[in-house]
């Protein structure tokens, strides 16, 4: 069905596809689509879109999300998309959650003026930032975490070994003992404990330098945003 008014497409996102429906500026439901994540999926869309008349603009639910892959085709072959929060709430109450109507209320919030954001384009110094960060949370996380550990097993840990973990003075000459152990067969509680403790000291060490790596790495993306 195709149109001589403005097209707009409201897409409701999912991990394996995601649902289109399109209106246009008077408000009339044309049609609906369903297409797989993939950029075959993508290109039908962008298609079909076009088969019902001029596209005014792409309403998507989850840029930052589901439909991150999806915004960043649309852009990159110069379309307006705009970023839906959520979808028209007395559409959902009225008539039930279906994925379609959700669609339509992704559409009819850009027709409306509700939804004007522009989705981020994830593709510049930001986005790699924002990955270097998250990659370096998780290290962060995973050092501490296993730290806590390690100090819980030296608390439970065989008396006599205990006690000779305690004599040592400083975290960095802690952990380089404990590195430096070789349990050999696990038979007895004190293999077990010093076997656990350097896997343990292993995870740690692996953490902080992967940490370090992400940093520097970081560092260098930070110094070219600002330069930039």
């Amino acid at each position: 069905m195709k149109t001589t008014h403005p097209v707009i497409i409201g897409i409701d996102t999912h991990k394996a596809s995601h649902v289109a429906v399109a209106i246009d500026t008077q408000g009339t439901r044309l049609a609906t689509l369903s297409i797989p994540t993939n950029p075959k999926g993508y290109l039908e869309l962008e298609r079909w879109s076009q088969s019902l008349g001029k596209v005014q603009a792409f309403g998507i639910e989850g840029t930052g999300s589901y439909g991150a892959g999806l915004s960043r085709s649309l852009l990159a072959h110069g379309h307006n998309v705009i970023e839906v929060t959520r979808p028209n709430r007395q559409l959902r109450y009225t008539q039930g959650k279906t994925d379609s109507l959700d669609a339509e209320g992704a559409a009819r919030s850009v027709l409306s003026g509700q939804a004007t954001a522009r989705p981020k384009t994830q593709t510049g110094s930001s986005e790699m930032i924002r990955h270097l960060k998250i990659a370096r949370d998780t290290a962060v996380k995973s050092r501490s975490q296993a730290m806590v550990t390690l100090k819980t097993l030296i608390i439970n840990a065989p008396a006599d070994l205990r006690d000779a973990l305690d004599h040592i003075r400083g975290k960095v000459a802690l952990i380089r003992h404990i590195a430096a152990f070789r349990p050999g067969d696990i038979d007895n509680p004190l293999a077990s404990a010093k076997a656990a403790m350097r896997a343990l000291v292993v995870v740690g060490c692996g953490c902080t330098k992967r940490l370090l790596r992400t940093i520097r790495n970081w560092n260098g993306l930070s110094q070219n945003a600002h330069q930039s």
